[in-house]
């Protein structure tokens, strides 16, 4: 059995509150100006496509899969350093979905639900998904008579090679091993959505 943690903690500062922290925070955010609040406004409302794409600094659709680059990334409260950081992430490659953008910042949501914001360079384009639920076999075919390879537990991050469109299975690889998952077993790619 492959077994792995989702190691996502909240960050200590959200956690104790101190009363001149809250006070200097309150004073910087009157300072902040309004574009950033203008944009999480934007991310209430989801698009597809190229609707969603036409407002992207990136020009890349929303929402889109993502993964962490980094071994610890903080999500912060708003698209910016001046903004608390809420969450940090000790999991590189864990898949993240972008559903909004402002300058340099991606909102992003995790498996759990989870949002914020994270900066650009903090993610990267390769595709990966996590395994839900309970333990999964890894299939050597698109089927599920197939010989089974290995049992994925929950929670472990799979790179995915394939999906096709039409298909319900994905070809994905985790720890030295390569094989089909299907795609409700998976967080990080869309039933209906094509990758190669």
């Amino acid at each position: 059995m492959i077994r792995f943690s989702t190691q996502r903690r909240r960050h200590p500062a959200r956690c104790a509150p101190f009363p001149l922290a809250a006070a200097l925070l309150a004073v910087l955010t009157a300072l902040v100006p309004a574009a950033p609040a203008a944009a999480q406004g934007q991310a209430q409302g989801r698009g597809s496509g190229a609707a969603a794409a036409a407002g992207a600094p990136s020009g890349q659709p929303l929402p889109r899969f993502v993964s962490l680059r980094a071994g610890e990334v903080n999500m912060r409260s708003g698209p910016g350093v001046q903004y608390p950081v809420d969450w940090v992430y000790k999991r590189r490659h864990l898949p993240m979905e972008v559903i909004a953008e402002f300058q340099t910042w991606r909102k992003v949501r995790d498996h759990q639900g989870t949002q914020g914001w994270v900066h650009q360079t903090m993610l990267d384009s390769e595709r990966t998904a996590i395994v839900l639920g309970r333990a999964r076999t890894l299939r050597a075919e698109a089927d599920a008579t197939a010989r089974a390879l290995a049992r994925l537990e929950p929670d472990v991050i799979v790179r995915i090679g394939r999906c096709p469109k039409d298909g319900g299975w994905c070809r994905v690889r985790a720890a030295g091993f390569e094989g089909w998952l299907r795609r409700v077993e998976l967080w990080g790619v869309r039933k209906d959505e094509a990758v190669e």
